[in-house]
This record gives structure tokens, sequence and C-alpha cells, in this order.
């Protein structure tokens, strides 16, 4: 499937019509989400046939069973698409959002005004959701996109693509405002990282191979994350059954995602009360348990884990399990090993659970909760249009604001400056 319109082109239109999207007023750019929401439902069991005919390919290109799960869309996931569209055209704007106007005394008044990016180009593979997801994110953010989807969803994400010009021609917007690069020629992305023209920020996602590819060529500034090594640390004064639950829904609720954990930390002194249980249940779900040696010493029958697994992000039903003296020893670990995604402590101790709050550096840190809760719809963003392990210039799930900068706005009454 290929277009005879090349990246390039895309990128000027899209650049062509940024200004039209960043001064619509809001409810235009509202009515537009939410057209586009109405036409996907409307579409829905097009889109879905698409998306059978696109796993159909993939399984026979021998894609693996992960990438598969992330790519599949039946008419329930079509519908939380339309509802997290919906959500996020029913959010404040933050587009000339005015903060910290004070006054000087030379009578000047400075504030930041916030403004959109301009215009990103976004790079993800296997989850066709994420078309709707980044193209909604953009209107309501007034960011015009070119999206540039994997080869395995091409057919899902044409389908999409077409629900959201429609979309913004209904609300009276140019539908080159956001636009699918429909190629799948592999040329087409070294050809977005070069069209630092056109385009603002590149966002890549997707797995290790494909951001680490626009991380070292891209000439346009990259918001990312390489890796989703996530932990849950189960202390000492943890509630067990608590820690428990958590740390199989951490894991089990959906293996494929980057924010399900990959290793567990068990106190020494709850290790001997929680281990066989939690290994148990894991064991009953199917998913293997990769233990330490002391981990191995309480349930024998464990797999051993390598020196590797500390580091592995599995995005599968395997979990690496390690029993650590105390906070300290899981902190190291933690810092050490993880990707500054999400970790997670099940603590009932107060001061323990701040500690790590406030020293494990990551993205998202937790207090008895799940991993998977990190996700841009649970935090209240609507949506989002990836998670970032950077630290500028936004960090964690990245909704509306992190899609936005700020320019300085001063206002007087007629103030000329003397030396």
């Amino acid at each position: 499937m290929t277009s005879n319109i090349g990246t390039l082109e895309l990128a000027r239109h899209a650049k062509a019509t940024s200004r039209i999207l960043a001064t619509a007023p809001t409810a235009q750019r509202n009515a537009a989400i939410r057209a586009i929401a109405k036409i996907v439902r409307e579409e829905r069991i097009a889109i879905a046939g698409s998306n059978v005919e696109d796993l159909a390919q993939a399984k026979h290109n021998g894609v693996s069973q992960p990438l598969q799960d992330r790519l599949r869309l039946g008419e329930k996931d079509i519908e939380r698409m339309c509802i997290a569209a919906e959500a996020v055209a029913s959010l404040p704007d933050p587009i000339g959002e005015v903060t910290g106007l004070t006054q000087q005394p030379s009578g000047i008044r400075v504030g930041r005004m916030r403004i959109p990016l301009g215009v990103l180009g976004m790079i993800y593979e296997s989850r066709p959701n994420v078309t709707l997801e980044a193209a909604s994110l953009g209107i309501k953010s007034g960011n015009a996109c070119v999206l540039r989807g994997g080869s395995e969803a091409i057919r899902s994400n044409c389908a999409i693509a077409d629900c959201v010009s429609r979309g913004l021609e209904e609300a009276g917007l140019p539908a080159s405002v956001v636009q699918l690069v429909r190629t799948t020629d592999r040329a087409a992305v070294g050809e977005l990282l070069a069209a630092d023209e056109f385009i603002d920020l590149i966002i890549p996602r997707g797995g290790k191979g494909l951001v680490e590819r626009v991380s070292h060529e891209s000439a346009i500034p990259v918001l990312k994350h390489l890796d989703g090594i996530c932990h849950v640390y189960i202390d000492d004064s943890a509630d067990v059954d608590m820690a428990i639950d958590i740390a199989i829904n951490s894991k089990a609720e959906k293996y494929a995602v980057c924010n399900a954990v990959e290793t567990i930390l068990v106190s020494a002194r709850k290790a001997q009360e929680i281990l066989p249980r939690l290994i148990q249940q894991f064991d009953d779900l199917g998913v293997e348990a990769r233990g330490c040696n002391r981990t191995r010493t309480i349930v024998p029958n464990v797999a051993a884990a390598t020196e590797e697994d500390w580091g592995e992000e599995y995005l599968d039903a395997i979990v690496a399990v390690k029993v650590v003296d105390d906070l300290e020893e899981a902190i190291a670990h933690i810092n050490h090993f993880g990707s500054g995604h999400t970790d997670t402590i099940v603590a009932t101790d107060i001061d323990t659970a701040q500690q790590f709050v406030n020293r494990v550096d990551s993205a998202t840190v937790m207090v008895n909760t799940s991993t998977q809760f990190a996700d841009g719809f649970e935090f209240g963003l609507g949506a989002e249009i990836g998670i970032s392990t950077d630290k500028l210039h936004a960090r964690g799930p990245v909704g509306l604001e992190g899609l936005t900068t700020q320019k300085f706005v001063v206002y007087s009454d007629g103030a000329i400056r003397h030396r």
C-alpha cells in the first residue's frame, strides 16, 4: 500500500496548516475530535475488518505473539479508543493559558503563555489505536501531526486516518492537519527524521530497536523511552495479600505493555511468607518465574535468573524475582537496573514508602499500586502520546501539557527602559 505523496511533502503540508490549527478556537478543535470519534464508531466494522487483514498478514509473516496482541483491534477496543478521544475533547484547553503573571518594579507585568509546539512527527509500531490517540491529542493541543505507523498495521491505520480526515473537514479544519504516511517503505522513516525544517518534535513508540534508530538518526528533538523495566518492591511492612495482588496484576493484567512489571524485589524478612504463594499463583497463570539463589532456596523449582534477567524487558509471561536485604538494596537495584519508567513499593510503613518515592529516580513512582496504572488515561490525561523516560522537556505519560511549550508575555502601560 503506497502513496504518491512523499513524506517530506506531507511534512510541508502539515507545517503550512499548523498555524490554522494553533489559532483555531477551543470549541472548533473539540468539535473536530468528537466528529472523528463519531465517524470511527460509524466505521467500526470496516476498521475491525481491516485489522483482521493486518492480523492475518502479521501471522503469515511470523510476527511475534506479543506484537500480534498489540496489533489486535476488536470492536470493544475501537469503542475504548473513541471514549479516550472524547475524554481528550472534554479536558481543559491548555493553549493560551497565562501563568505566573507578576508585577515588576519597572512597571511591566511578566508571565508565561502556553502554546503548541507546532508539528509532531509520530513513529510507532503495531498499535493502530495510536493513530486516533495521536490525532486527538495533537488536535486538542493545537499541533499538526505526521503519523508513520508500522507496516504490520497499515490497513488499520489507513482506515482510522480516513475517519480523522473526514472529522477534521466536518469541523471546518484542513484535513492536512493530521496526515498518515501511507507507505510501508522503511525509507519513509529516514525522510521523516530529516524533515527538521517542518517538524518540531519526533515521538517514537515501539520496540527498543525502533527507538534507538530514531534517537541516533533524528535531526529533530526526540521524546522517547527505550525500555519499560518496571519493578515492584515488597517491603517487610507490606500487607501480604495486597502485595501478592499488586505483584500479580502488575505482571499479568497485560504482558506486552511497557508498564508491566519485569522484576519483583522481596524483602528478606517477608520472602518466606510471600514467595511460595506468589510463585504458585504465577505458575497457575502460566507465568515463568526466574529467581535469584535466595529465591530458589525458598522455592526450589524456580528457574535460575541470570545477571541479564535484571535488565530485561520481557513483554511476555516471564518475571524475574529477587530477594533483597532491605529498602536500601531495593532502591540501589532499581536505580541501577531500571529504565526510569515505573516502580512501585508495597508497604504499610509511611516513612519507608516516602523514602522510596523520594529516592527512586523514575518517571513514575507508586505506593501500594499496580504498575499497570502508569498510563495517561488512568492519570486523567484523557489519552497519552507516549511515556517519556527523558527528563526534558516532559517526563512520564505525555498528555496535552507535554505537547506544548511556553513563551513569555509582557504587559505594561507604555513602560520604557532607562539604563
